[in-house]
């Protein structure tokens, strides 16, 4: 039972209390074509001002045609919805990982909760809570939590476009800081432990192009010969061999990092590299005969196939373990040649190229401080360019301390010979 119904002080719809103690205010949001009846909506408050505050901002909506209907959906709904059909584009391995993703984590904290009712609050408190320990499970890194707070913020932008939702509540989220890793590139002497360590291993080719790339393991996996020309000296990255995360998917083709092809001029040792590999393929072949099956792929198992990602890993590790270098990963290989080509004089632009990062940016972020030493070489050169410049223009009288421009009464400022590098 409901109490009489108020008219609404300023107008649009009506106000009345009901039985269960809350407040309900009916609006009307236009006439049904098919019924000729009006279509009325009821928004719910603990209070008649509440309720009054709602009913006059939604009548202003309906006014100015900025209303939008209340979207009843759960968050599981939308992300079948939004996993179903709006990837399209997105490489099958990304697709995989949000999926699983919003299966472990967001689904079971969030997935009941209607998309309109979500508050950035509650989705604060899901994203504090997975940076603490779980149920015995340790915290999980800054760096996987943004990653979950990538796929819900995606999700839910664009539920915001399709105009299920007003606005983002994840845009108001504060996420932990990453920290970042050092990374641990090989100097000379681990260099020649490991150049020593893989002497006549099965990969011993495969690992000393990409420790004189610097290509990424699926690059390198995935290298056609198509793509290698001995005359110009050229590698077109174009492809990466992925392993499929579905059980009996196996290995497929997918395009670079960024999805941005890459030409590279590599060192001419590295060509000598792989002219010594297309003669270790041909004998492969011919070893095999009617069992080869051609793929065209730069490094094949003894059949011609592609060559796993975990056969690889597993070789090194072995190798690695006998030098004394247990903690050494293959991805270490490509940052010791992004720290050497840094080290031999390469720009940033350069070595960002090579690598395929997105930006030079991003290349100066994880490899700047290594560029330290080429800033003090610099200084150095600077030093005796300014050196020998003085020493001809003053060859009697120049030393270290001698002041070239007689300072007058009129002026504070000491003039040295560092100061007056710029005008050179």
């Amino acid at each position: 039972m409901t109490t009489k119904a108020t008219k609404n002080a300023k107008g649009g719809g009506t106000i009345r209390k009901r039985s269960d103690g809350r407040w309900e205010a009916r609006y009307t949001l236009g006439i049904d074509p098919k019924t000729g009846k009006q279509i009325q909506k009821s928004v719910y408050g603990k209070t008649q001002k509440e309720v009054r505050q709602k009913l006059t901002a939604i009548t202003a909506e309906i006014d100015d045609g900025t209303y939008m209907e209340p979207c009843r959906m759960t968050l599981d709904e939308w992300l079948d919805i939004w996993l179903r059909d709006y990837l399209t584009g997105v490489k099958p391995s990304t697709a995989y990982l949000y999926q699983r993703q919003a299966k472990l984590y967001i689904r079971p904290a969030l997935g009941s909760v209607r998309i309109d009712r979500l508050e950035p609050h509650t989705i604060q408190r899901f994203y504090n809570s997975l940076y603490e320990e779980r149920d015995g499970k340790p915290p999980l890194s800054a760096k996987s939590i943004k990653n979950i707070h990538g796929i819900l913020h995606k999700a839910l932008q664009q539920a915001v476009l399709l105009n299920y939702l007003r606005t983002n509540p994840a845009n108001a989220c504060i996420l932990p800081k990453i920290i970042k890793k050092e990374i641990h590139p090989m100097d000379d002497r681990d260099t020649a432990l490991f150049l020593e360590a893989i002497k006549g291993c099965r990969y011993e080719l495969l690992l000393k192009v990409d420790l004189f790339t610097g290509l990424r393991e699926g690059e390198l996996l995935g290298l056609m010969w198509d793509c290698v020309d001995f005359d110009k000296g050229t590698i077109l990255v174009n492809k990466q061999l992925h392993r499929s995360q579905k059980k009996g998917e196996g290995y497929y083709f997918a395009p670079p990092k960024n999805n941005k092809s890459r030409t590279i001029r590599p060192a001419p040792y590295v060509m000598t590299l792989l002219r010594q590999q297309k003669l270790v393929q041909t004998q492969m072949r011919l070893a095999a005969g009617p069992a080869w099956q051609e793929s065209g792929l730069v490094f094949t198992n003894e059949f011609g196939r592609y060559i796993s990602l975990r056969a690889v890993f597993d070789c090194f590790k072995r190798t690695v373990r006998k030098v004394g270098l247990p903690n050494l990963r293959i991805h270490d290989l490509r940052h010791t040649y992004a720290v050497n080509s840094i080290r031999a004089g390469d720009d940033i632009k350069t070595v960002q190229s090579n690598l395929g990062h997105a930006t030079a940016a991003f290349t100066l972020d994880v490899y700047g401080h290594f560029t330290d030493d080429m800033r003090q070489a610099s200084s150095q050169r600077m030093e005796q360019f300014i050196s020998g410049v003085l020493g001809k223009l003053y060859p009697r009288k120049w030393t270290r301390d001698f002041d070239p421009w007689p300072r007058s009464a009129d002026t504070h400022l000491t003039h040295r010979v560092r100061s007056a590098a710029p005008v050179l």
